[in-house]
């Protein structure tokens, strides 16, 4: 089992989130961090990019998924960047912790956050 990983951390979007319609309308700041599970020793040995994953690709390709569409919820959000770095990169696992700033509660909050992680024999399976 592969222990080695990858951490993009804090990554901070302006998107159009959330239940209310006033969230979808006006937007609001949300944070994305994204942990890969991918072997990292050809690549510590050789210095070589194309043994390792590109993280400038990784920051990208979560950028898309995020502005992509209106998500009423975290869950989904989540679950789309996962499915996407799983798609497009050779990485056993993912980790996905989407944040939330402003969450309307009725109280005070630093942020809602939801943690997915997906594998790659899960998606493999379906």
């Amino acid at each position: 089992m592969t222990r080695d990983r990858i951490r993009l951390v804090n990554m901070r979007f302006y998107g159009y989130h959330g239940v209310d319609d006033s969230e979808r309308r006006l937007g609001g700041k949300f944070a994305l961090d994204v942990e890969l599970v991918r072997d990292l020793s050809i690549a510590g040995r050789t210095d070589d990019l194309t043994q390792t994953v590109d993280y400038k690709a990784v920051y990208d390709l979560v950028s898309r998924v995020e502005a992509t569409k209106s998500y009423l919820l975290l869950e989904a959000l989540a679950n789309d960047v996962a499915e996407a770095i799983l798609k497009h990169f050779a990485v056993e696992e993912v980790t996905v912790r989407a944040r939330k700033q402003s969450v309307p509660l009725g109280g005070l909050v630093d942020y809602a956050e939801v943690e997915i992680t997906r594998r790659r024999e899960d998606t493999e399976s379906v």
